[in-house]
């Protein structure tokens, strides 16, 4: 007898829990030993079910083993209630196909059955129909993309008995030779798809053909024309708006139009700068106060409170104008209150000199057109790439169950264009898309285990989800009890050596798996170098003390981490989530904040879209 691994079995009418290579005399109460055996039973019955229809018995024989199915379920029920009670969760939730068991029942909002599941009455598992041979260079494209999720010229090649150069020609314009592949022993692949090719930076890909096709112009000459055909229409200067405060924008143009805008003498141009400092996002205007006697700065574009070059500073910066005031309070502590009147006038200030930057960012000829020529190439360079579900597909689906387009576009897009966030409306499906985008990603040999992570109060109800939609599916569902301390070592070791299609947990309990301390440590070096090169850079930079003091703080931060963990004591019992062999997560993000640690904090480091 066959035994599946961490799963009940019935020997000489005794309960066994196999357990890698043992098998464990399970000493129980009466009546939790007969529901493990009616649920046993009814368990076996399922998975010959699943069997019958994977290895495509006849009609006659999947009806037969239904009737069995349902004259097992209902007897079960009458005596021991619902499969997802909690009485029956307790005395079989230990087992591998728990969680099959409890994707026979569809449970309404309030946990009461609402009606049985597909499978007592129909097939629910979608056989894989093996395409040997086609016709034509398209036909077999569709099967290579279903099948090898690439262009694979050996297998179209088998399937229509064409040469790989016959179907390049056949497929001139669906199908492009990649100029990227073998560069540098590179992993790019040498024939891409029109939709693959044509999107992205077509900016970047239109120079790499332009290269290629003065090399080899037979080859790459169709690719430039195909990529110029792509490009997106340049943006004119009406199309642009650009404010104080863009990153992409150089010093030298901020500079001109403080010195233009102010009026600044020539002799004092020299005491005033504009620096911008990459690692802290942060503006400078250096020598702000050195131009003490401009009208310009003090009165028309500033106050006597806060000056043209502090008020542009505050605007470079995504800060709003603020005067403060220096009050001695009773106990002799000094504090910066807040004056009203004087910000109310400094914002005033800092609108008149947004409306001046606008007016003359674009008046200069020449200025205008580098500016558009810029502006085009860093953020009018990129085509979205559009994904095409229909081919796919979903072996081993429920057939009972039909994808919508926008699903089967989304599954493609998780696919072919690595990571996505399937940021539908509530309802709109993104359950069944992560479970086909998994499924599928294993057929297809980009994976071989995913991950799932979902809230806490979720992970039942996804993996019901998960074996509605794939009932032949090896899954495997984490509980609270698996994460006790006492238990969470053997459950790691479960998911590490169990062939599992995928595993679901609770987001809280993915907090308690730790990355390696290899890897984190390589990862704190790696912030403590890109802080250090940012200090070195700073230190050359005048006025810039501030933003040193800060990056000098994060870095002493970073080192105290790095010898907490290279110095703390290593711990042999803890498994890192490295080991658990997952090559795809899919989370839940549905109200759930995902807290990222940031080297700078916040205001310094989000580069809001601003042009």
């Amino acid at each position: 007898m066959s035994v599946r691994n961490y799963s009940f079995a019935i020997v000489d009418n005794k309960v066994y829990f196999r357990e890698n290579s043992r098998m464990n005399r399970m000493d129980l109460p009466k009546a939790t030993e007969d529901r493990i055996k009616a649920m046993a039973e009814l368990r076996d019955c399922v998975r010959t079910l699943i069997d019958y229809q994977l290895n495509e018995y006849s009609d006659y024989d999947i009806h037969k083993q239904q009737i069995k199915l349902n004259r097992l379920y209902d007897d079960f029920s009458k005596k021991h209630g619902l499969i997802n009670s909690s009485a029956n969760a307790k005395a079989f939730s230990e087992d591998s196909s728990y969680y099959l068991l409890c994707s026979l029942e569809i449970l309404n909002e309030q946990g009461e059955l609402d009606r049985k599941a597909d499978m007592f009455t129909k097939r629910t598992i979608k056989q894989h129909s093996q395409v040997t041979a086609v016709d034509t260079a398209s036909e077999a494209l569709a099967v290579s993309i279903s099948e090898k999720a690439k262009v694979d010229m050996p297998f179209m090649s088998e399937l229509t008995g064409k040469t790989e150069q016959q179907l390049f020609e056949d497929l001139q314009g669906v199908v492009f030779l990649n100029p990227m592949h073998g560069y540098c022993n590179g992993s790019e692949d040498k024939y891409v798809t029109a939709d693959e090719y044509l999107s992205e930076n077509i900016r970047e890909k239109l120079d790499w053909a332009k290269r290629s096709a003065e090399l080899y112009p037979d080859d790459y000459s169709l690719n430039v024309k195909a990529l110029e055909q792509a490009m997106p229409k340049p943006l004119e200067a009406s199309e642009i708006d650009v404010r104080l405060g863009a990153t992409w924008l150089d010093t030298n143009v901020i500079k001109q139009f403080m010195c233009e805008t102010l009026q600044i003498p020539r002799y004092m141009q020299r005491m005033v700068d504009v620096n911008f400092a990459k690692y802290t996002s942060e503006w400078n205007i250096e020598g702000k106060n050195v131009d003490r006697n401009n009208v310009m700065a003090n009165m028309t574009f500033g106050t006597a409170r806060k000056n043209a070059y502090s008020i542009l500073e505050d605007t470079l910066n995504l800060r709003d104008a603020r005067v403060y005031d220096r009050v001695e309070q009773p106990d002799g502590k000094v504090s910066s209150v807040l004056n009203k009147k004087e910000t109310m006038l400094a914002q005033e200030k800092q609108e008149a000199l947004k409306n001046a930057f606008k007016d003359w960012i674009f008046k200069d000829p020449d200025r205008r057109q580098q500016l558009v020529e810029k502006y085009n190439v860093l953020f009018n360079s990129t085509r979205p790439r559009e994904y095409d579900g229909s081919h796919i597909n979903f072996v081993g689906m429920n057939p009972e169950i039909k994808l919508r387009p926008h699903q089967l576009n989304a599954i493609a897009h998780t696919l072919y264009g690595g990571n996505t966030l399937l940021a539908h409306q509530v309802g709109a499906g993104k359950t069944y898309e992560m479970v086909a985008s998994a499924m599928e990603s294993k057929r297809l040999g980009l994976c071989n285990k995913s991950l799932f992570v979902v809230p806490n109060h979720l992970t039942e109800q996804m993996g019901a989800e998960f074996l509605r939609l794939y009932p032949s599916a090896n899954i495997l569902v984490a509980t609270k009890k698996d994460f006790e301390a006492k238990n969470r070592r053997r459950l790691c070791a479960k998911i590490a050596t169990g062939d599992y299609d995928a595993v679901i947990i609770g987001h809280s309990q993915l907090e308690k798996i730790p990355v390696s301390a290899e890897r984190q440590e390589k990862m704190i070096r790696a912030q403590i170098n890109e802080v250090t090169e940012g200090i070195a850079s700073l230190g050359k930079q005048a006025g810039q003390n501030f933003s040193v003091k800060q990056l000098e703080k994060t870095k002493r931060s970073l080192e105290t981490k790095l010898k907490q963990l290279t110095e703390g004591k290593k711990r042999d019992d803890v498994v890192t989530f490295e080991e658990l062999g997952m090559q795809n997560l899919h989370q839940s993000v549905n109200a759930f904040l995902v807290v990222m640690y940031f080297m700078f904090t916040i205001d310094r480091n989000c580069h809001l879209p601003i042009a």
